[in-house]
Order: structure tokens, then sequence, then C-alpha cells
């Protein structure tokens, strides 16, 4: 299979019909993908075939030692294994993508914008331990505490098909560090999952739909970025859709950030209308409080993290905080594709 594979992604290069770069690179990709689940596949199936000869061996011969080496081995493919079907699981149109993610705080102040830092924070700890890249687009900092607002990327292979399920208001339930009577609070932020939208999508953005501003940027970045008009707000004028970008060392580079946002907006706003699933951009909005929340992170009077969609729960809330969401990440991914099937 694997040199078919490679002989097909050799003739394709070769072929007129592929002239099209755009379209030749989407195949190859396509292919290199494909050939990227075999491998994986023909590893594990390796792995089982040696693990069942020291099956066959111990039932010859009881080993404790050779034991004990097969049951590292089974646990180690049965990660294997539930890793490669969620790869498998990823097949969306956008799940390749890079994420862009927005967190806003609900009602509350500075409580709901100190749970908007903590989630910032949660997903950036999951990232690193995914090996994937962070890269903050704009950051607004809370008046006392925590964030107003906060946009960045996760870079990476099928960064959107991972997080795409996080979307959705989250909720907390802890004891609060600002309040002197040591009072019990409930917060809530809205968490927003775009995929970035890549060259080779064909999506046309009319320069005449665009106004552009320019700003001092408020956020981190260092002497230049704070004395200088470098952060751009683009607004779409057609659909009312406002993104901007801060973080970067020039305007250019600011902007093209920004035009990397609104596109991803557009295209999913254009995904939705299509399906008839939703109002707008952002799908059925619902108030960022009570009864909406796809998640509920309780630190008082008892520890829990519960997904309201799938029922997954864990009681180690600070692990979770600390970036261990996978477990909450493949469940969702398994029932979505069960309801599709």
């Amino acid at each position: 299979m694997e040199t078919n594979l490679k002989s097909l992604e050799e003739e394709t290069t070769k072929s007129d019909f592929w002239s099209d770069t755009k379209y030749s690179n989407e195949i190859l990709n396509k292919i290199k993908s494909i050939k990227g689940k075999c491998v994986k596949y023909r590893d594990i199936e390796n792995d089982i075939n040696t693990n069942t000869e020291i099956i066959d061996l111990l039932k010859l011969e009881y080993d404790e030692n050779l034991a004990e080496e097969l049951s590292k081995n089974v646990k180690k493919i049965e990660k294997q294994v539930n890793k490669f079907e969620i790869e498998v699981l990823l097949s969306g149109k956008f799940d390749k993508n890079n994420a862009i993610i927005t967190i806003h705080p609900g009602a509350g102040g500075t409580e709901a914008q100190d749970w908007v830092e903590m989630l910032y924070r949660m997903y950036t700890r999951w990232a690193s331990k995914s090996a994937y890249k962070v890269e903050e687009l704009d950051y607004l900092e809370g008046d006392e505490a925590g964030i107003k607002s906060v946009t960045f990327s996760v870079i990476g292979e099928n960064a959107y098909g991972y997080l795409k399920g996080e979307i959705g208001v989250h909720r907390l339930v802890r004891i609060s560090p600002f309040d002197s009577g040591g009072r019990r609070h409930t917060s809530f932020a809205s968490i927003e999952v775009l995929p970035e939208i890549t060259e080779d999508i064909d999506l046309y953005i009319n320069p005449d739909d665009i106004k552009m501003d320019v700003y001092r940027a408020s956020g981190a970045g260092g002497q230049h970025i704070n004395k200088t008009s470098s952060a751009v707000r683009l607004t779409h004028i057609p659909t009312g859709i406002v993104v901007s970008c801060q973080t970067q060392r020039s305007q250019l580079q600011n902007r093209e950030y920004a035009m990397k946002m609104l596109k991803s907006k557009l295209m999913d706003l254009k995904e939705r209308e299509h399906k008839k699933e939703i109002e707008d951009l952002k799908g059925v909005q619902m108030d960022i409080a009570w009864g909406s929340q796809i998640r509920s992170y309780v630190f008082c009077p008892y520890t829990m993290v519960k997904d309201h969609r799938t029922n997954y729960e864990v009681g180690n809330v600070q692990g979770v905080m600390d970036g261990d969401l996978d477990g909450f990440i493949e469940a969702f991914l398994k029932q979505n594709s069960n309801q599709e099937k």
C-alpha cells in the first residue's frame, strides 16, 4: 500500500491535469495524510504481532520478566490504538488546520475576567503538552485582574479538529479570591473556535468592503509596540464582523493576521449559512450564563469537571486546569462521530 501511494504521489506531481498549484497541493497533502495513517496502522499491527509471539512463548514456558514486558506493551498499544482512532475521526473539511480561539468573559467583572485568564492558561498548557505552538493575536487586560478578551492561534496539524468541540460557554464554581467574605461565586466565559483559513481556500473579499482602523497597542509587546500605531482593527462592512490584532511588531504584520481571522470568520459564516444550522457566525447565541454551559469546573464544595454534552467527568480539577483535556476532547469527537453515522 505504501509503495502504491508513493507511485501515486509521483504520478500526480508530473500530471498536467494538476497544473493548478492550489489543487495539486491539496491532493498531495491528502496523499501525505493517508500515507501517514497507513504507516501508523502498520506500526500498530507489527507491535500486535510481536506481542502475540510473546504470548505464544509464555504459553510454552512462563517467565515473570517476559510477562511484565507484555503487560507494559499491551498498555502502550492500547494508547496507540486510542490515539489512532481519534486521528481517523478528524476527517472534517478544516480539521487539519490551525485553530483560532477567542475567549470572552460573561457578566461578573473581575471574577469573570479572572476566569478567562484561567482558561487561557489551560489551553496554552494543553497546546504545550500536545506539541502545538501558541501565538497571541489580540489581548485586552482586565481592569483589576484577569483578561477582558484574548484571541490566539494554536498552530499545528489537526489543531482545529481537536479543539472545535471547545466552542461554547464554560462555567466556574469556586470560593472567590476577590471576595473578602470568602463566599462561593459562579463565573462564565464563552469560547469561540475557528479554523485558520489557508491560502488554498477560495474566498474572495472585496477590499472596498473592509474598513481598517489603526491604534496604539495596549497589550504586551515592549516599548516599540506601545509607542506606534501598529495595532489593526478590520471591520467587514456587509456582515459587521470585527477582528483586531495588536501583538505583532508592525502594522503590516498585524493586518496580515487580522485578515486571516476575518477570512476564518467569513468562511465559518458561509459554511453555517449553507447548512442552515444557525442564525449568524457564532451560532445560536446563548447567554454567557446559567443553563447554557457546555462544561462546568467545580472547585467547591466538591471538585469535578463535567462536560454536559458527553457526561464525561473527572475529579482532578487542577489537572484539567493544567491542560489535561484529552479525555474531554476524545469523548466529544467519539460522540460526534456516532451522531453523524
